[in-house]
C-alpha cells in the first residue's frame, strides 16, 4: 500500500507540472521554482509535513520535496542554532543530495559522449 500511495501522490505531482507545462506559457524553469517555492510555503504553513508521511517518496522526491526539505533545514537549524540556522539549515539539510547530483552529473559526463543533437 505505501507503494501506491507513493505512486499516486508523486504522480498527482507530476500531472500538475505536465498540465502547466502544456497549458500555460510559463517557462520548465519557473515552474520548478514554483513547485520549490511552494514546498517551502506549504511546509511552513504545516500542509506539507502530513503529505510526507502519508505519501513518503512520492512527496519528498519531486521539486516540492526539495523545498520541504529546506524549510524543515531551516526550521530545525534555528531552533538548534538560532538566527544563524536561518542562513545555515537549508545548505545542511540539502548538502548531501546537491552533492551526490553534481557527483553523478560529473560521472555521466564523463562516461557518455557529447555531440551536437543535429
Amino acid at each position: 500500500m505505501e507503494y501506491g500511495k507513493a505512486f499516486l501522490i508523486g504522480g498527482l505531482i507530476c500531472v500538475i507540472g505536465q498540465l502547466l507545462i502544456d497549458y500555460t506559457k510559463l517557462t520548465p524553469a519557473r515552474i520548478l521554482v514554483a513547485f520549490v517555492t511552494l514546498g517551502v510555503f506549504l511546509t511552513a504553513v504545516g500542509i506539507y509535513e502530513p503529505l510526507v508521511e502519508f505519501a513518503g517518496a512520492g512527496a519528498t522526491v519531486p521539486l516540492s520535496g526539495f523545498g520541504y526539505t529546506l524549510a524543515k533545514g531551516v526550521e530545525e537549524a534555528v531552533k538548534k542554532d538560532g538566527f544563524l540556522g536561518i542562513f545555515t539549515g537549508g545548505f545542511t539539510a540539502c548538502s548531501a543530495g546537491v552533492g551526490a547530483a553534481v557527483f553523478l552529473a560529473l560521472l555521466a559526463s564523463l562516461v557518455s559522449k557529447s555531440g551536437d543533437k543535429s
